[in-house]
């Protein structure tokens, strides 16, 4: 791997990016759909070109070498020991959301989701026509934490319950006890769970990740994990993704549910997600230190500015910011007028929050953070 700079940036305007498209025109900072604003690795780009000049680009199958760079790293990485049928590959987690709820949801109960929470898991709910019983997130010892007298108040009403670890937004890493202690409860009342694991490469602090159906035969029997290496390597306009369920049953209802509708993922993105897990872990090393200077940072800056507070965001690249203090009845709408487009926390939930994402260059950093301390000072004191 040739050496990255992460500070180095690359002019997006012109790329048809969702991202910086947003704002086409205005004097916007975009800092709020989850992708970064970095140069993937050398490997990945060298292995699309090698791709482009073989010069053909019909349908084509999944490789072995991808299915045994998962197997062998879920193994080495979790202890997590996974077959090749458990594998189904998909092209995006949010259609994976979506197949997992039309899959498991169960007429006469309720789909568990945790709020605040990444948008596409309410609407996955909804689009499958099931209801949906909300499992608030508290303040629990400075980590946004599951309510756990919530969540076994619910746990009668539930059939399904769809997790996010790493948590998006908040940045919360689920501990293996936490994990066992869902998973029992989850065998008690006979539920199924979804775990979006797609964060689980972007850990800011010393903590391990667990995979939900890894801490247990009877968790992987009743859950879907879905993963993807594209939010890991700044891969996700390739689209791959792909859920292990291990269990037959679970399996032959997920892939009932795609058969026909879902496409197979692109050659594209097949050859980029070979080359990441292949090759890219020097690279993912550099971005994580550079992830973790911009979260120390945001967290400095968010501390010392009156009416903003957020708790120590330990893995993602999503800064989850309380402005309840400042009375604003859209804090993103207005931060927006000062040219930060940051994610709005009631698309999450929780009104009076707000998204940053700041997986980005520190000089675009830190001028949005400028900008959002102009913002306050505007406020009528």
């Amino acid at each position: 791997m040739n050496g990255i700079d992460f500070n180095h940036t690359i002019d997006r305007t012109q790329s048809s990016s969702m991202k910086w498209e947003k704002y086409r025109g205005k004097d916007v900072l975009p800092m709020w759909v989850a992708d970064s604003d970095f140069r993937v690795a050398d490997e990945i780009i060298d292995a699309l070109k090698a791709r482009a000049d073989h010069g053909i680009f019909g349908y084509t199958l999944i490789p072995d070498q991808l299915i045994a760079l998962i197997i062998e790293r879920m193994s080495t990485m979790y202890n997590w020991q996974v077959k090749k049928e458990d594998i189904v590959f998909i092209p995006g987690l949010v259609c994976g959301l979506n197949l997992v709820a039309r899959a498991y949801a169960k007429d006469g109960k309720k789909v568990g989701i945790p709020k605040p929470i990444y948008p596409p898991f309410v609407s996955s709910v909804s689009n499958a026509g099931a209801e949906a019983c909300f499992l608030p997130f508290t303040n629990q010892d400075g980590r946004w934490m599951i309510d756990w007298s919530e969540l076994e108040a619910n746990a009668a009403e539930i059939h399904l319950l769809m997790l996010c670890n790493p948590q998006n937004p908040g940045g919360t890493v689920f501990r293996r006890e936490e994990l066992n202690r869902i998973a029992e409860l989850a065998e008690q009342h006979d539920w199924i769970v979804c775990s979006d694991e797609i964060h689980c490469d972007l850990l800011l602090d010393d903590l391990p990740h667990v995979p939900f159906a890894s801490v247990s035969e009877a968790a992987a029997q009743r859950s879907c994990i879905l993963m993807a290496p594209s939010k890991t390597w700044n891969i996700a306009g390739l689209g791959c993704s792909f859920a292990v369920i291990q269990n037959p049953a679970l399996r032959m209802q997920f892939r009932r549910q795609a058969q026909g509708i879902v496409p197979e993922v692109n050659l594209m993105a097949i050859e980029a997600a070979v080359a990441a897990y292949e090759h890219g872990e020097a690279w993912l090393a550099e971005q994580m230190k550079y992830l973790r200077d911009n979260r120390d940072y945001i967290e400095q800056q968010v501390a010392d500015i009156d009416g903003l507070s957020m708790l120590h965001t330990e893995a993602t690249f999503l800064a989850w910011i309380d402005a309840s203090a400042l009375g604003l009845e859209n804090p993103a709408a207005y931060f927006e007028e000062f040219g930060v487009g940051m994610s709005p926390g009631r698309d999450f939930g929780w009104d009076q929050f707000i998204r940053l994402n700041f997986g980005c260059q520190r000089a675009l950093l830190e001028e949005a953070l400028e900008r959002i301390k102009r913002a306050i000072a505007h406020l009528p004191k």
